[in-house]
């Protein structure tokens, strides 16, 4: 997993982009606010299930931000598999 750039980044441009984020995505994307990498622990979720979730409520966020964010995400959550 080299060469990934850190959650909270990856949040951030989230932010940026998905102004009203549907509510079932906040509290993940909060998360991922505060964590560098996919093997990071938030309290007692890791960092694998919490990108998880947040993709699967980020289904209404739609653009090609949202496209190429979500394939990070997605090549992540593969290469930590």
């Amino acid at each position: 997993m080299t060469n990934t750039r850190p959650l909270h980044r990856i949040a951030a441009e989230v932010r940026q982009d998905w102004t009203k984020p549907y509510f079932g995505a906040v509290p993940y994307l909060r998360a991922m606010s505060t964590l560098g990498s996919i093997t990071d622990k938030y309290g007692l979720d890791d960092g694998e299930s919490i990108v998880a979730y947040f993709l699967a409520n980020a289904q209404t966020w739609k653009g090609e931000t949202a496209r190429r964010v979500k394939a990070e995400l997605n090549a992540m959550l593969k290469a930590s598999r």
